[in-house]
């Protein structure tokens, strides 16, 4: 390819390319019946690329790292909840997307954490290839394991564009997974109050 075409495409210049990775993603376009020549497909491999990078950073990041100087004593000892935590996640079996809300509440035992933090770790987890219901525990697991708490409950609310764009097509149903440690999982009562508060309106 000559200067002029380069320039006309925009590409020689971008210092992120990943060579392999668009080789990939020409062939996919080839295999389905497409030209990734063509004007309008010229930069899909390096766009995609960027995506796929971007769609599956949790596999670049650590949970200790996210909370890093944000765990903090405190004697504080009831419910903790950020609830309508939004996420989108892939779904490993056919990489296509799942999205919806997420909850978590915990029952601090003397430390606690910084609110921001728990969107952070439901990111951690949700930019992986993914199943709802190991996303929804690993989420739970990794507040236990970082602050020890009394308790701790996740429940996430997940469209799956597997089932809506393909297979049942089914557009309106919702997955709804649950995790629930220590004191949520052995009283009933901590455990409704919980369920009962996220579906409470701000």
């Amino acid at each position: 390819m000559n200067d002029s075409a380069q320039n006309t495409h925009g590409l020689e210049a971008l210092e992120d390319r990943e060579p392999e990775f668009e080789g990939h993603i020409s062939e996919i376009l080839r295999e389905i019946g497409e030209d990734p020549q063509r004007e309008g497909l010229i930069k899909t491999p390096y766009r995609v690329s960027k995506a796929w990078r971007f769609l599956t950073q949790g596999y670049a990041q650590d949970v200790n790292d996210v909370l890093n100087g944000a765990i903090f004593e405190e004697d504080y000892n009831e419910m903790v909840i950020v609830k309508d935590i939004d996420f989108y996640s892939l779904c490993e079996h056919h990489m296509l997307p799942f999205f919806g809300r997420c909850h978590i509440a915990y029952i601090p035992d003397g430390k606690i954490v910084g609110l921001s933090k728990l969107p952070r770790i439901v990111e951690v987890f949700a930019r992986r290839l993914q199943v709802q219901e190991r996303m929804t525990q690993q989420i739970a697991e990794a507040l236990q394991n970082a602050l020890d708490p009394l308790g701790v409950a996740v429940v996430c609310e997940g469209k799956h564009m597997c089932m809506m764009m393909r297979g049942v097509q089914k557009q309106n149903s919702v997955a709804t997974t649950s995790e629930m440690l220590g004191a949520f999982e052995a009283n009933s009562k901590t455990r409704e109050e919980f369920l009962r508060l996220i579906n409470t309106g701000f």
